[in-house]
């Protein structure tokens, strides 16, 4: 047996996932979330419906994006590493995983639920394709669509999405697209002439959603052609580089951060870095609340909820209410995981890069227990 990868190809988190398969090229099988195999083995197992889930061939399961990534790094051989070694390209990469799958979610679910004239009929195809039963009735495959989407605007929401911020949401994914075109055009990747885990972070909405749902497509194609041609580029197996002059599959020399790149750094800050602090500062009160929650569990309950609460905070001038979800905390910790193994000059030019930025407050923005994964599911560390 080869790997079998579960999920959608309209799936946010199954493409990034599938992108870094492609490209390291590991041989693997799409298998559609909406089987018998996967609702009747895979589930019980994983202890709730979530997607991508990775069967190896010696039938382990791995949930999660980050940990299907993570788990292949571990064994890479001689494949080139997802995270740079170098401390600035490491760090940055790191914020980029965080950012790409948590902090473009909000353009990612308003394009994809807030234009029903031009991608219903395309997503009512999409989704009943692979999460319907095999074989199932047309009335099923409408039925498993409007749950489906019913579920999903809900969740839409819950990220910050509401008739307020839209427009503010358009205007700050424009501006997105223009700064990563601009960086596009000195090299085929985030950092250089390989993609890093900060690229499999953005391919996650830039593909699943922005690129491949008939709206924001056309946005994209038009607006910005280098980001299209990006997210081709992450979802062949050949480096796809042809219209870049003599490029190697090499990072940036140096650990160099070009005026491009400190640009989208300077609208992470902007963007996510309020949503940031407000899912800190409410999971520190929570945390609080709960004195004697033990440890290894996720405090709520039902373990296989994501989301601990509701926070407010301004998002670009705007009061916006959205879900704490303790995963984001995860992907936090590893960019922070980057700074604390640094000391000296290494740490000095982190230090100097995220204030030149405005993220000084990623690596200090802390919950006082770690978020770790066990069992596919988010939960809480020993108290320290």
């Amino acid at each position: 047996m080869t790997y079998r990868l579960y999920g959608t190809p309209g799936s946010l988190y199954t493409g990034k996932v599938r992108s870094y398969l492609i490209r390291n090229g590991i041989r693997f099988e799409n298998r559609a979330a909406g089987s018998a195999d996967f609702r009747e083995r895979i589930v019980p197992q994983i202890g709730r419906w979530i997607i991508p889930v990775l069967e190896t061939p010696e039938g382990e399961l791995i949930q999660d994006g980050s940990d299907i990534i993570d788990w292949f790094e571990a064994r890479r051989g001689d494949r080139q590493p997802a995270s740079p070694e170098m401390p600035r390209h490491a760090l940055i990469s790191q914020i980029f995983e965080l950012f790409g799958g948590e902090g473009l979610l909000r353009p990612a679910m308003h394009y994809r639920w807030n234009f029903d004239e031009i991608n219903r009929p395309f997503l009512e195809r999409d989704f009943s394709a692979f999460l319907a039963p095999t074989g199932a009735d047309d009335e099923t495959r409408k039925g498993v669509f409007a749950m489906s989407s019913s579920r999903m605007r809900k969740a839409m929401a819950s990220f910050g999405v509401s008739a307020e911020t839209i427009p503010a949401i358009e205007t700050a994914y424009l501006e997105f697209l223009d700064l990563f075109d601009r960086h596009l055009s000195r090299s085929p990747f985030l950092l250089g002439g390989r993609p890093t885990i900060g690229d499999w972070g953005l391919i996650a909405p830039l593909y699943a959603h922005l690129a491949r749902d008939p709206y924001p497509s056309a946005i994209m194609k038009t607006r910005a052609h280098r980001v299209w041609r990006w997210v081709e580029r992450m979802n062949a197996s050949d480096p796809d580089v042809g219209e870049y002059v003599e490029a190697r599959p090499e990072l940036f020399p140096d650990d160099e951060v070009p005026d491009t790149l400190l640009s989208l750094l300077r609208f992470v800050a902007t963007d996510y870095l309020p949503e940031v602090e407000a899912f800190v500062t409410f999971a520190n009160r929570w945390l609080a609340e709960r004195p004697d929650m033990p440890a290894w569990v996720s405090g709520l309950d039902r373990p296989q909820d994501r989301v601990i609460g509701q926070v407010n905070y301004l998002w670009r001038g705007l009061p916006v209410r959205v879900g704490v979800l303790p995963y984001r905390l995860y992907l936090l910790q590893k960019v922070q995981e980057v700074w604390d193994r640094t000391s000296g000059p290494d740490r000095e030019a982190l230090d100097g890069l995220l204030q030149d930025t405005g993220l000084s407050s990623f690596v200090r923005l802390r919950t006082a227990r770690k978020v770790v994964r066990r069992n596919h599911l988010e939960v809480w560390a020993p108290a320290t």
